[in-house]
């Protein structure tokens, strides 16, 4: 009997045609990197699909430059070490025509750039290498140069960037009149233009209206116009009718509009007591809101996030709902009257069924049936923001997700006096088990102040008999929405039930969020963390990353409240391994304190201790600041406590910090990337400090460099 022959197929057996497919469908770098050494035929496969890099060396190692992307299309230089200083300089040591030639050989084949531009050289040298780029975006958070309105950007649009379509100028700063007038003298490029973007919080007061007209006047193909405004009618050219009309005119292809106010793009934190109506009206009216509308028909996104009163704005939004079928994306700022029912009648923003993602902030009316409106009408959404609305409260968040149980992936709640973090958590219930992005306020409310939920005191009429079964509604009226808050309770009853009968009950029954991967917060100054669990959070298997945002003012402390911050409670989260730690907003003495007060070192280590704890990866850290001295520094136990983290890879300080600091994370064993970068504005200028020298960046770099990675 002839022997049996056995056949072992492996992925390599698979035509090449479909291991591209399937490397190139995968977008995680070391993952990528990864499949790169399984075999030299995965190696070309991988490298031959890469489309995308960001390079982070320094720019002293020119032999370092990898040859091997000849495919890559998109390149970002924008975080190339030292962090902020000229990549291309006449002064510079290396020759910076040599050097962008050297990019040029390397990836042959760039359509995107990403760029920081400390000076107008690298404008003059770099982009013209690659006729064929469509897309550039600029970066810049130090002083603009001495140069006269436009002439920085005129040298981008002279003959050197034929094909250019899209233009980010988010995170460049310059001059307002610089682009309207750059883009006037070269009207071949703008006209070439689909995609611009002004969002920059940088701005000390936006564009004016006569700059918006003249922008899209340049501009008349535009489909992407993100812009940062003045709306505010007590200064000299706010957008009011004249401007919004003269854009929709200007641009009919718009298919993405975001207008904001450059207020609302600081962030800044607003009043949870304030009832969201402000001193002043915008000037525009309901009727200029319904003409732009009409005549935006294909419009897919629109953001309108003003700082000034809009009233009654209900009709505009239901004929924004008719004259715009394909929108999926609206966020509005400050507008009232959104959504008003009346005896269960769907109105204003309610009407807009296809939307996708929704966000309100400041509408100083919206109430609980208003917001149940929005749950009933718009039930596609997926994403919700609610920031600033002082009439909401749980009951009308609760029967909400109820309503959005089966769509609702992405939520943030903020600044709503009646929705802290426990009762933000407890509305949440009903998608806590889909949720994937949530952002609370840490601000502690009792758990004990909880209304009974076997009575269903929620202040709803729900229809509900004696054995707790939800009543039959199929009428349209006002209760089928109340029903379905109803339906959930009686489920949970069950569950509960079900487990203390299995004597499964641990006294948070149902409060698992098992599809939660990244979690956002805000806190105050000087109040603790630990709370955190016991609001609704302790259970989080899945949960990878979390940004904690810090925001106050020090100096109104004579010490905070407790020995540590509570970094230590995130234990919780086994699978934790990205954080963004932002003290940025935190004000205080960076140098020595009055009497009784604490300087910005000690609340540091207030705010880092115990973060050697947890299994971080990777760490961007904002160290808090003194805006009288424009500084934000690293101090010395910011510095240790950070060296503890020695499972980080990446650690990303978004401030400056002495040689001698910096050279404690060589003690961290498989710390592989580090950066100081000031991106914030004004960015410091004077290099000859000793937190921000080139030189001494490069040596710690070289250190950095020199140690064996056992991966």
């Amino acid at each position: 009997m002839a022997a049996q022959l056995t056949c072992i197929t492996t992925i390599n057996d698979l035509p090449d045609v479909i291991i591209s497919n399937i490397i190139a469908a995968v977008f995680d770098v070391r993952s990528r990197n990864s499949t790169s050494l399984v075999c030299r035929k995965w190696l070309v496969l991988e490298r031959s699909t890469r489309s995308s890099l960001t390079l982070r060396g320094n720019v002293r190692d020119l032999f370092m430059l990898p040859t091997c992307f000849r495919s890559v299309t998109h390149l970002d230089l924008s975080l190339i070490s030292p962090w902020g200083h000229p990549l291309l300089s006449p002064t510079a040591v290396a020759d910076p025509f040599l050097i962008a030639q050297l990019l040029h050989h390397a990836f042959p084949s760039i359509t995107s750039l990403v760029l920081y531009t400390r000076n107008p050289f690298t404008l003059r040298i770099l982009p013209p290498l690659w006729p064929n780029i469509k897309e550039i975006k600029l970066v810049r958070w130090h002083q603009r140069p001495q140069l006269s309105a436009g002439e920085e950007l005129n040298m981008l649009f002279t003959e050197n960037c034929p094909k250019l379509h899209s233009l980010d100028l988010s995170n460049f700063y310059c001059w307002t009149d610089d682009i309207p007038a750059a883009l006037e003298s070269h009207p071949t490029v703008a006209a070439n233009l689909t995609s611009l973007n002004l969002l920059n919080s940088c701005f000390p007061e936006g564009f004016k209206s006569d700059e918006i007209s003249s922008i899209t006047r340049a501009c008349p193909n535009l489909k992407e116009f993100r812009v940062a405004c003045m709306f505010d009618p007590r200064y000299i050219g706010f957008v009011g009718d004249e401007g919004l009309v003269s854009l929709a005119n200007n641009c009919p292809k718009l298919s993405v509009l975001h207008l904001a106010d450059t207020s609302a793009l600081s962030n800044a934190r607003g009043d949870r007591n304030d009832e969201g109506f402000t001193q002043e009206d915008a000037k525009f009216s309901v009727s200029t809101l319904i003409e732009v509308f009409s005549g935006l028909p294909i419009l897919e996104e629109l953001v309108l996030d003003v700082c000034n009163n809009v009233r009654d704005t209900g009709p505009a939004l239901e004929i924004l709902n008719k004259k715009c079928p394909k929108l999926r994306l609206l966020k509005l700022g400050q507008f009232h009257g959104v959504s008003m029912p009346i005896e269960s009648k769907l109105d204003g923003v309610a009407l807009c069924e296809g939307l996708q993602s929704l966000s309100i902030r400041n509408v100083g009316d919206l109430n609980d049936m208003g917001l149940i409106a929005i749950g009933r009408g718009c039930s596609r959404l997926t994403k919700f923001e609610i920031q600033g609305c002082k009439k909401i409260t749980m009951r009308g968040m609760r029967t909400l997700a109820s309503l959005l149980k089966n769509t609702l992936v992405d939520v943030k709640i903020s600044c709503c006096k009646n929705l802290g973090a426990s009762y933000s958590l407890k509305a949440l219930e009903p998608v806590q088990e889909r949720i994937q992005r949530l952002h609370i306020d840490c601000v502690w409310d009792s758990v004990e102040e909880f209304e009974d939920l076997d009575g269903y005191g929620y202040g709803f009429d729900l229809n509900v008999n004696d054995g707790g079964e939800a009543l039959s509604n199929s009428t349209g009226s006002g209760d089928t929405f109340e029903c379905e808050e109803d339906a959930f309770m009686f489920k949970q009853q069950k569950r509960c039930k079900y487990e203390e009968v299995n004597g499964h009950a641990n006294g948070y029954s149902g409060r698992s969020w098992d599809r939660l991967q990244s979690l956002s917060l805000w806190i105050e100054v000087g109040e603790l963390l630990t709370p955190l669990t016991a609001a609704g959070l302790e259970d989080c298997p899945n949960l990878e990353e979390i940004n904690i945002k810090v925001e106050g003012d020090c100096r109104l402390w004579s010490k905070p409240s407790g020995r540590e911050f509570g970094l230590s409670t995130l234990l919780y989260y086994p699978m934790l391994s990205k954080m963004h730690l932002d003290c940025g907003d935190t004000i205080g003495y960076a140098h020595t304190a009055p009497s009784g007060q604490m300087d910005l070192s000690l609340w540091e280590r207030f705010y880092l201790f115990g973060i050697g704890n947890l299994s971080l990866t990777e760490l961007d850290y904002w160290p808090p600041q003194d805006r009288d001295v424009n500084q934000r520094c690293l101090s010395l136990p910011a510095a240790g406590l950070l060296r503890e983290c020695v499972t980080l890879r990446k650690l990303f300080i978004h401030g400056t910090a002495h040689e001698h600091f910096m050279m404690f994370f060589l003690r961290i064993p498989n710390l592989r990337d580090v950066q100081l970068r000031e991106d914030y504005y004004p960015a410091p200028e004077n290099d000859m400090s000793t937190e921000m020298r080139a030189d001494s960046l490069s040596r710690f770099e070289a250190a950095l460099n020199r140690r064996p990675i056992s991966d």
